[in-house]
């Protein structure tokens, strides 16, 4: 599958239903294990890989004996509480025979709303992916209600793979791939490989939220494809529930794909320069020509701070004679970034009393 075998860093979704059993509330290991080979083998490939899996409710259900039934908020925090252990446990153990390092990391939906949470999601999991880690991502459904929650992880695995630049975002589905009806009720149902824009038609076909054959249903992998998308990175949903998805999904196995619609790094640049900036900074000589050279800002090359802006705001960077250059998201205060006007990075921590980042706004943070 050339998105797959293309792709530098992918972000794949994991459902409950595949990696929990429903009725006795044990973890398919079989499954599991099967799958962290084929995670395994993309990393062995150069590939960056971010799980985003569900799985921790069903687990933690199962251990205080809750039933089947539908779950009281604060019972569904109490079972998230209590599967979220075992949930990255049972990753860590699956990828440790092929020393894949994983990481647990919890959010909410707040996280991506907040730029600066944002910020702090996307340097983490970018720090983690630096250094070969494999990030299970989930909702923090401890502390998760309904104002702020994602909802389902088909979402949160296309809100990921914007904050991460990822290329591809692979849906493991209990289906084989977008239909124009839901195949168990219509055996006319026709399946699409390739879908190039979202319709109205298409979203027609999609149903309520509710519907289809998992929670959430196929609307809801419709709004993922369409943040995706929009933001870089191609989306594909196939069917999860045989063992090795990921090698059957590369030796050709049904599909949908969603094509991104401009890769990863045009569309956040494109994000950053519709912001309307909150404050500027003027730089030397030195600074402009670093930056026209793709160099990230330093607080050596400021000569000037104005304006009001928080960590995250974007801000306008000028040349010396006033003249805007680029725009891009600081990583400090208005107060910060005065303080620290023409100092050297080393020095940044004496400067402010703790440790910063060394750029002021960083080259992917930036547009020209």
């Amino acid at each position: 599958m050339e998105a797959l075998t293309n792709a530098r860093r992918v972000v794949v979704k994991i459902g409950s239903a595949l990696l929990v059993d429903r009725e006795t509330g044990d973890l398919n290991t079989t499954w599991l294990k099967a799958l962290a080979a084929d995670v395994a083998d993309l990393k062995g490939q150069g590939k960056d890989i971010v799980l985003v899996s569900s799985g921790s409710i069903a687990l933690g259900r199962g251990v205080l004996k809750l039933g089947h039934g539908s779950l009281a908020l604060e019972q569904s925090q109490a079972s998230a509480a209590v599967g979220q252990i075992r949930l990255a446990r049972a990753y860590e153990e699956a990828l440790a025979p092929y020393k894949v390092t994983t990481a647990q990391v919890l959010v909410t939906l707040e996280d991506s709303r907040d730029r600066r949470r944002y910020l702090n999601s996307r340097a983490t999991l970018g720090q983690l992916l630096s250094l070969g880690v494999v990030p299970i991502v989930n909702e923090n459904d401890t502390v998760a209600t309904d104002e702020i929650r994602y909802g389902d992880n088909d979402r949160l695995a296309a809100q990921v793979a914007v904050t991460i630049g990822a290329d591809l975002v692979v849906l493991l589905s209990d289906v084989d791939g977008f239909y124009s009806a839901n195949p168990a009720d219509d055996p006319d149902a026709k399946r699409y490989d390739r879908i190039d824009e979202i319709t109205a038609e298409i979203e027609a076909m999609a149903g309520d939220a509710g519907s289809g054959l998992s929670k959430g249903g196929m609307k809801t992998k419709v709004l993922a494809a369409r943040t995706a998308t929009s933001g870089g990175a191609a989306l594909i949903i196939t069917k999860g529930s045989k063992l090795n998805p990921l090698s059957a999904l590369r030796n050709g196995a049904p599909n949908t794909l969603f094509p991104a619609q401009l890769d990863p790094k045009a569309a956040r640049k494109r994000w950053i320069a519709a912001m309307k900036p909150q404050g500027c900074l003027q730089l030397d000589a030195g600074a402009v020509k670093a930056l026209k050279a793709g160099k990230s800002l330093l607080p050596a090359g400021v000569v000037g701070v104005s304006g009001t802006f928080e960590r995250g705001d974007p801000v306008e960077i000028q040349t010396p004679e006033g003249t805007s250059i680029a725009q891009g998201l600081t990583r400090y205060t208005a107060t910060e970034a005065t303080r620290l006007i023409g100092a050297q990075s080393k020095d940044i921590e004496t400067i402010l009393g703790y440790p910063g980042r060394a750029a002021l706004v960083h080259r992917d943070d930036m547009v020209l």
